[in-house]
């Protein structure tokens, strides 16, 4: 191993992570043989079955988020970043297959832009469909870095090297096969990436002296730090609420608002209602039934993951010389990138504690991690951009196959375009503060138009543009104070503040807006406004015949009070 490498692996790691390799692209290739047509391509013919669709929604968002933001959270603030689960995604993701999935289902729309475009008209479908596609390439880019980031600490190449090399693999199984492809490959990733992660943790809690032994280093740790850390408080670490940690307010009450309103409201149901890189993995299933329980299923696994993703930050913060010297505000050299930041605590950690072979699986796992999230959005951009730009503004009425070569054409292109926003991601010493504040500006004025669009049938299609713009450019005016000093805020503060102006904001101006314009006639809203929309046209007429256990509403109640239990139990 040359001596720029961080992860000193043997043949038998880098044997392990071929093999995997070699899955990913047998997937692709035959995956390809099943695209015939552009549905095929963009929503895998809608013909998947619920728990395939449920593993591929949760796995979807198993990259760079989950693995090393949720890790580096965990490494520098502790358990309050258990609340970006519990509090900041399964009850959202249980509201969108209970209430909000048979719009989009039963619609047969292909994307949520196109959503909108029938409910507001064009304004507000391309002001959506191009923050969407801006979106997607920036949060690429996220996941693009720290992939590269994982390639340079196993070869030891240069990261622009590692850039290009970790797009050309995610390229070519998504422009083989499309969204099956991606979603198939997600479903292999998921069990790899619990099988890789697991172990890590229990060898870490292991080496700390199990959660006691954790609990007490990190009591020490705060008790000894030096003036230069900016590590929060033993106390803040170790209990999720009030989160004063991860809100950045001093006020116990002014927390707890702000991790509810702020992250478990607008940015929670901003991301997993409105977000088409989940939402497409629920329309790929085989009826409105199985569309319905796809976030369900994926809320039983996700309100687990931070066990095997949070906690092994907060060893590494403990038990890796580089992390405690980090924490106690030094400058240690070393990470992915260069220096060490808190993005590399479970890199760090894997270093340490795990044997070759086991290693291997690892690397394997977080390879597949930041794959099924850039093979995410790389896939909801190429459908939002082919259908929802190209077909609808500049080239109308051609063939099928052409949309299908402009949709591989378009993953090519971001794929190029993700090596360079991938720049912007690397600038950052946590990878969860730059998404959050990405999630402020595109998602939560997103939900914030749909939410009243859906409940108020008086809302115009003027107010929904109006109040998109409006309220992204106001997240991006809180963001841009906050940066220039104006007022200050820890933690993921900023983006909780930004995301809960935007909201505000264009509530307050689509209401406004509405009632000096002119809204649709009752009957265009059938299918998308909620007192408008007939209950048939809204539940599957079969499901009454189903079991219990493969209902909608008795699933989404046993996931509410298992996530209720753990809240209270941390």
């Amino acid at each position: 191993m040359g001596s720029d490498t961080l992860i000193d692996a043997t043949w038998l790691d880098y044997l392990l992570v071929a093999i995997y390799f070699g899955f990913v692209l047998g997937i692709g290739v035959m995956a390809r043989r099943s695209v015939s047509d552009s549905i095929d391509f963009f929503l895998s013919g809608r013909s998947l079955p619920a728990w395939v669709t449920g593993l591929a929604f949760i796995s979807a968002n198993l990259g760079a988020v989950e693995i090393m933001g949720m890790s580096a959270n965990g490494a520098q603030l502790g358990l309050p970043t258990f609340h970006y689960f519990w509090v900041g995604a399964v009850p959202a993701m249980l509201f969108l297959g209970v209430v909000m999935m048979p719009f989009y289902y039963g619609s047969k729309v292909r994307s949520v832009p196109e959503f909108m475009l029938r409910r507001f008209g064009t304004g507000a479908h391309l002001v959506n469909a191009i923050s969407f596609a801006v979106a997607q390439l920036l949060i690429a880019g996220v996941n693009l870095a720290l992939l590269a980031g994982i390639v340079r600490a196993l070869l030891g190449w240069p990261i622009w090297v590692s850039l290009i090399v970790a797009g050309a693999v995610v390229l070519s199984y998504i422009t083989l096969g499309g969204l099956s492809a991606a979603i198939y490959n997600e479903v292999l990733q998921f069990f790899v990436i619990v099988a890789s992660l697991l172990p890590l943790t229990l060898i870490g809690l292991n080496r700390v002296g199990g959660w006691d032994g954790l609990t007490e280093k990190i009591s020490a740790a705060s008790a000894d730090a030096s003036s230069a850390s900016d590590a929060p408080p033993a106390g803040q670490q170790l209990n999720a609420w009030p989160g004063e940690a991860l809100s950045g307010f001093d006020s116990p009450l002014l927390s707890v608002i702000g991790i509810v309103f702020g992250l478990g409201f607008v940015l929670s149901f901003g991301y997993w209602t409105t977000n088409f890189v989940e939402v497409q993995r629920a329309m790929a299933s085989d009826s409105i039934s199985a569309a319905r329980k796809t976030p369900i299923i994926g809320a039983f696994p996700k309100m687990f993951v931070p066990f095997i993703v949070i906690v092994p930050g907060m060893v590494s913060a403990v038990l890796v010389a580089e992390m405690i010297e980090l924490k106690d505000g030094g400058s240690p050299t070393g990470g992915a990138s260069g220096d060490v930041t808190y993005n590399d605590a479970l890199l760090l950690l894997m270093r340490d504690v795990l044997p070759n072979g086991l290693l291997g699986l690892a690397i394997a796992g977080l390879l597949a991690a930041f794959m099924a999230g850039m093979a995410a959005n790389i896939s909801a951009f190429n459908t939002v951009f082919s259908y929802d730009l190209w077909q609808r503004y500049i080239r109308k009425d051609h063939s099928d196959d052409y949309y299908l070569r402009i949709g591989r054409l378009a993953t090519v292109g971001a794929t190029v375009i993700a090596i360079f926003t991938a720049q912007i991601a690397l600038g950052y010493d946590n990878v969860m503060t730059y998404l959050q504040t990405l999630f402020g500006f595109f998602n939560a004025p997103l939900f914030a138009t749909f939410i009243l669009g859906m409940f108020w049938k008086r809302m115009t299609p003027t107010a929904g543009w109006v109040g998109l713009v409006a309220g992204t450019l106001s997240a991006i005016a809180v963001d841009r104070a906050a940066a220039a000093g104006v007022f200050e805020l820890s933690g993921q503060g900023v983006a909780f503040l930004a995301a809960s102006v935007a909201f505000v904001v264009d509530i307050v101006l689509s209401i406004v807006v509405s009632l000096v314009t002119r809204p649709k006639p009752a009957e265009e809203l059938r299918g998308l406004v909620y007192s408008e929309t007939p209950r048939e046209d809204r539940t599957d007429p079969h499901e009454a015949s189903y079991p219990w256990y493969r209902r909608t509403a008795p699933l989404a109640g046993i996931a509410l009070a298992m996530v209720i239990v753990l809240n209270f139990a941390f």
